[in-house]
């Protein structure tokens, strides 16, 4: 699985994420950088600062003390499940991504199934296919990411990646009116205990 992982990173990645990071980097004139975003959240007092590169790193590596990073992407594994996150700041943005399975030999239930899954169970991850492959993602925006939604993300695309087949759930919880069974958030509870002292 994890040379999987590793071809995934020079297939999928993009080329911003491959630089090495450099958060005082300017900006062109009148954009504003990373640091200067302000979270959707304006009007709720912020109780974290903003997610940065370097903050991500600091929470992946308690997740995994194994944890490989270039200074953008990060490989760990959670639960013998291999992770990828890309981080690009000048987008302001981070994708965590579990790879699944080969699209090669699905059916057009099982195709039908993510799909269900995707509307109703998957909540903040969701299923997704790219370079022929069926993937477990979590997209953000970088900045306004909190740590708990950061580990809860992770669980969530791990779960999809070890229910798929069974109850194709990211175990947070379940969008009523849906297909799907009901929730599975054993792995979120876990790997939040774990990062509460971060």
């Amino acid at each position: 699985m994890k040379h999987v992982l590793a071809a995934a990173l020079v297939a999928i990645a993009l080329p911003a994420a491959a630089q090495t990071v450099d958060e005082t980097a300017p900006t062109p004139e009148g954009e504003p950088s990373s640091r200067d975003l302000v979270s959707p959240k304006a009007d709720i007092p912020d109780t974290e600062a903003a997610m940065t590169v370097q903050r991500l790193g600091e929470i992946v590596s308690a997740l995994d003390p194994d944890s490989q990073t270039d200074g953008a992407r990060f490989q760990l594994t959670i639960e013998d499940v291999p992770v990828l996150i890309i981080t690009d700041w000048r987008a302001d943005r981070m994708r965590a991504m579990v790879p699944i399975r080969a699209m090669e030999g699905m059916t057009g239930d099982e195709i039908l199934r993510v799909m269900q899954a995707n509307f109703d169970t998957a909540l903040d991850a969701r299923y997704a296919v790219a370079q022929g492959r069926l993937w477990g993602v979590f997209i953000h925006p970088l900045s306004p990411l909190e740590k708990d939604q950061l580990i809860s993300g992770l669980g969530q695309a791990v779960n999809l990646a070890k229910t798929y087949g069974s109850l194709y759930t990211g175990g947070a919880m379940s969008f009523g009116g849906g297909d799907s069974v009901p929730l599975q958030r054993q792995l979120i509870d876990r790997l939040l205990k774990q990062g509460e002292e971060i």
